[in-house]
């Protein structure tokens, strides 16, 4: 589990095809990387990676079929910034919000907007997430836990503080660039716990 309060900014450091699954070596940048683990669970942008290997400054990582289909870590190209987060520990505040690390879609950037000292952020979702997106609730952009300031048919707009663009990969994030989207953990359970009462299950 994550909070969505990214810890450092690091980069793909290159990318090793191993017959249609892909190895990852990540740059831990502005990481405290200090006492790494084996088997430990690393947010890359948003998506749950496992530690398989790891030097000074560097950690390696598989990401599946499944995981480069479904989130923008296919595309990244060798230098992209990636924002990381290591797992919370169970002493850890929870200053963001519950986050699995576990991408539900690829959104991407409609438009940028200064607004006093912040920005103002609006996002393309697909469909059948706009249903989990709500006004003042949490949505996890590339890794990074959002409110929502406003929502509607298209998509949903967030405020970016500065401390957020300029300790987030969002400092080098443009308008038409993709990210991974995770919707609220509450949002999912609630819906199938309201689906179980119903006739049938539906939803």
């Amino acid at each position: 589990m994550f909070t969505g309060i990214i810890e450092g900014v690091g980069s793909l450091a290159s990318t090793q095809d191993l017959g249609g699954d892909v190895r990852l070596r990540i740059a831990t940048g502005t990481l405290d990387f200090s006492e790494p683990k084996l088997g430990e669970s690393i947010s890359v942008n948003g998506v749950c990676l496992t530690v398989i290997a790891f030097g000074s400054g560097w950690f390696d990582a598989d990401a599946s079929t499944e995981t480069l289909s479904l989130t923008t870590l296919g595309a990244l190209k060798p230098g992209a910034l990636t924002n990381l987060e290591r797992a919370m520990r169970p002493t850890d505040r929870l200053g963001g919000h519950m986050v699995s690390g576990h991408v539900d879609g690829v959104g991407a950037v409609l438009s940028v907007h200064e607004d006093a000292r912040a920005q103002r952020w609006r996002f393309r979702a697909p469909q059948p997430l706009l249903r989990y997106i709500a006004k003042k609730g949490s949505i996890c952009v590339d890794g990074v836990s959002l409110t929502v300031n406003e929502a509607d048919s298209e998509g949903f707009e967030v405020a970016l503080i500065p401390h957020t663009v300029q300790n987030t990969a969002f400092a080098q994030t443009g308008v038409g660039a993709s990210v991974n989207l995770e919707i609220d953990l509450v949002a999912r359970y609630v819906e199938r716990l309201l689906g179980e009462r119903r006739p049938g299950g539906a939803a």
